[in-house]
């Protein structure tokens, strides 16, 4: 008896972006079959059963099929705009200078800490849309403009929230570490008591996070408060990410390898000893281009020392509102080859396989394999480099989440 399928994708080229292939794993003539929302066959159309039946078949006309793109660090969800910083830093004032006058991310926190769950909602729905009309499949979205128990939560909750209102896979990060707040009046230990002993334990026990987040920086939190962060994480179950090195050198890539972190992030002053220990640990390097454009950085991430050292690259939007209001993963994907000089295998694999890797969702999504989901965005393109190359042109045909 033929095997039935719930869909068959053929007459496809496939970058299934499996790790035991060379480049972007490409077969020219592929066929994708899917049933109950996985993938139960990815390969050559000429070794895929021709008896095979399905109750749809899509004829992708010689369309190009990835993975469905993954947006593996963004802060989606936000109150408020900060458009005034942004003529402030074309003035001439710093990321820093700004930060220490009351602005950035605090005074995000003071437009969140006002806003309402649906208000919230409401106001990152456009911002996903612009991620899924592009192909994103899986997004993380973190908290850190709450910087107490009750916004924090919500804004968590909010972010869970938009998983039900469009389809796609949603990853939360709770980001308490990501700034100290007006009320603690310049008491960082005091503020990092309050993240371990409340805000992290309640967050854990409602289940509103995957992982959990710090920003490691001067202008932020040091070492030792970014571990005993990690430790309470690790006290509840929860793997960890890190906000490391994007501003100076404080040893945050080591010290993300050290926890075993799902990823270091950012990363523009990390040097060789940090490269070294992220790829013994597996973490996952994501590189930020957004961010390095917008605020004018000049210093930028080594990629070639993770080249060496084989550590796994990722790109992501990083979308915020006040040092990457990004919501182009295309995008993203050019500022990575024209700013950080990566590949194009590179930048589709850090937009896919390895942005999957970040997350620590890989064993589901992120290549075109049998088993994992059938995530796909099905290109009207030539060849997978366009996807790299062009800026402001979406040649995205249509995007598949859980095979529909």
């Amino acid at each position: 008896m033929a095997e039935r399928f719930d869909r068959i994708w053929h007459n496809a080229r496939l970058a299934t972006m499996r790790g035991d292939r060379p480049d972007l794993g490409e077969l020219e003539r592929g066929l994708i079959a899917a049933r109950d929302g996985r993938i139960v066959y990815a390969g050559a159309q000429s070794d895929f059963p021709g008896d095979a039946d399905a109750t749809e078949r899509i004829d992708c006309e010689g369309r190009w099929i990835t993975p469905g793109l993954v947006d593996c660090h963004t802060h989606l969800v936000y109150g408020g705009n900060r458009a005034h910083e942004f003529e402030l830093r074309l003035k001439g004032a710093s990321y820093e200078e700004i930060a220490r006058a009351g602005g950035g991310i605090v005074s995000t926190v003071a437009a969140t800490r006002k806003a309402t769950e649906p208000e919230l909602v409401a106001g990152a729905l456009p911002r996903l849309d612009a991620l899924i009309g592009e192909g994103v499949t899986t997004v993380e979205i973190k908290s850190g403009y709450g910087l107490n128990t009750e916004t924090e939560m919500r804004q968590l909750s909010a972010a869970r929230h938009l998983g039900t209102k469009r389809p796609l896979a949603i990853r939360t990060s709770f980001l308490g570490a990501h700034a100290l707040p007006p009320e603690a009046d310049g008491d960082k230990d005091r503020y990092i008591d309050l993240v371990c002993n409340e805000m992290l334990p309640a967050v854990a026990q409602a289940g509103l996070a995957d992982a959990v987040d710090a920003f490691m920086e001067g202008i932020a939190f040091s070492a030792e408060q970014t571990a005993r962060i990690f430790r309470a994480a690790r006290a509840v179950g929860l793997r960890v990410k890190l906000h490391a090195d994007q501003l100076s050198n404080l040893g945050g890539a080591a010290l993300a390898a050290d926890f075993s972190a799902l990823s270091a992030d950012h990363l523009e002053h990390s040097d060789g000893a940090g490269a070294a220990a992220m790829a013994k640990a597996g973490t996952v390097a994501v590189l930020l281009p957004g961010a390095f454009y917008f605020i004018r950085e000049t210093q930028k991430p080594p990629v070639e020392q993770f080249r060496s050292h084989g550590v796994r690259m990722a790109l992501a939007t990083d979308c915020n509102p006040g040092s990457s209001p990004l919501t182009s993963l295309l995008l993203a994907m050019n500022m990575g080859a024209t700013l950080f000089r990566m590949t194009v295998t590179e930048c589709i694999a850090g937009t896919t396989r390895e942005g999957a890797r970040a997350l620590g969702l890989l064993d589901d999504t992120g290549t075109l394999e049998a088993g994992k989901w059938c995530d796909l965005a099905i290109w009207d393109i030539d060849r997978p480099a366009e996807l790299v190359y062009r800026i402001g042109f979406n040649p995205l045909h249509s995007r598949v989440w859980r095979g529909r």
